[in-house]
């Protein structure tokens, strides 16, 4: 690519709008041309903003520090210096839809980190390596919005990023009932144990509105575009419960599963080891390559160790086993706010790059 596209951040100075600018520090194809955020921001310096808040791992680059912070209230003049937006703002639902349609009618395509269009029928919300042709469903959008570049596509919940990957392979067995457990790591409600003590040493049995995510959007995933929507898979059924644990990054899965036609051990680690996505053959900068890695040990994955996989962008499976019930479970691990949020989101932008959707304005 001669010259990078022109990307903004908005919600900047939340943790994911932070790891959305440290993944853009040297990226090959976009540069961070502006960052926003809520109107208490508006007019300082990046650094100023994110005084005592910087909270991820990585050091906060020096592109970033002198950015002066647009408000939400100032749109236009933010808008006017980007060619497309990553989105991850803290607002209530019917909100952000608003929100986000007012970018996209500027003519400013949004990829977003947030739920509130995921069960919109001609939104996208693609994991890369899965649905690449549900992008193909933008083009209805566009109809509806009465745009020619705007647009909006999702990424999906973080907790599913660890165990829908590992189902996918397997899908011509005929899934037919999954049961997933998820421990989920303190970073995915945007906090530290800095600012989030109690949580040391302690579990929630209970994460408002993720398991119903958990069940319904890999149907989405794994739905079909009819008629200018994505209608959803009517299978597998899928239950869920979800869990809060004292982990500062990563996202564990326990699933358990029932095929129709029930393959070998060793056939779905074949398919595990593989499994080549659609963001490997269109050799995007952050697709991780091997995706999905198996571990044969008993003690593995485990946040601390794997979490960081493939750059924080793959994800580790372990423990494939007979179970009692179903007919195997095993356990998945992906980084929540790599792969699951910012890094999820980077790699969908370059993907709807690589198709001409994302251009420069």
């Amino acid at each position: 690519m001669s010259q990078k596209l022109r990307a903004g951040v908005i919600g900047a100075t939340g943790f994911v709008g932070q790891r959305f600018i440290a993944l853009l520090e040297n990226h090959p194809w976009f540069s961070c041309a502006a960052v926003a955020a809520s109107p208490r921001s508006a007019g300082k310096t990046f650094a100023q903003a994110v005084e005592g808040r910087w909270k991820i791992d990585a050091p906060m680059p020096d592109y970033v520090k002198n950015m002066i912070v647009f408000g939400l209230d100032d749109l236009d003049a933010f808008l006017g210096e980007v060619d497309f937006v990553f989105c991850a703002v803290d607002m209530p639902k019917e909100q952000i839809r608003e929100f986000e349609e007012t970018i996209a009618r500027h003519e400013v395509p949004v990829i977003s980190n947030n739920s509130a269009h995921r069960k919109t029928p001609d939104v996208p919300m693609i994991i890369p390596e899965l649905n690449p042709e549900h992008a193909e469903v933008i083009a209805f959008q566009k109809k509806r919005l009465g745009t020619t570049h705007g647009f909006i596509a999702v990424k999906p919940n973080c907790s599913i990023q660890s165990y829908v990957p590992a189902l996918h392979p397997l899908k011509d067995f005929g899934i037919q009932k999954v049961f997933v457990a998820t421990y989920q790591a303190i970073s995915g409600a945007g906090k530290t144990f800095a600012d989030w003590p109690e949580m040391v040493n302690n579990m929630i049995p209970y994460i408002g509105g993720e398991e119903e995510k958990s069940e319904h959007e890999p149907l989405k995933i794994w739905g079909s575009i009819q008629n200018g929507l994505i209608v959803n898979s009517e299978s597998p059924i899928i239950s869920a419960q979800c869990y809060r644990v004292a982990v500062a990054e990563g996202h564990t899965a326990a699933v358990s599963v029932l095929f129709e036609k029930k393959p070998s051990m060793d056939e779905i680690k074949s398919r595990w080891a593989s499994f080549v996505g659609e963001a490997v053959l269109q050799e995007l900068p952050s697709a991780p390559n091997p995706f999905i890695r198996y571990l044969e040990e008993d003690t593995r994955p485990r946040p601390k160790l794997d979490a960081n996989y493939e750059n924080g962008m793959g994800v580790t499976i372990g423990r494939l086993r007979e179970d009692s019930i179903f007919d195997y479970k095993f356990t998945c691990l992906s980084h929540n706010t790599l792969r699951g949020a910012a890094g999820g989101g980077l790699l969908t932008a370059e993907l709807l790059t690589k198709y001409g959707y994302i251009s420069s304005r």
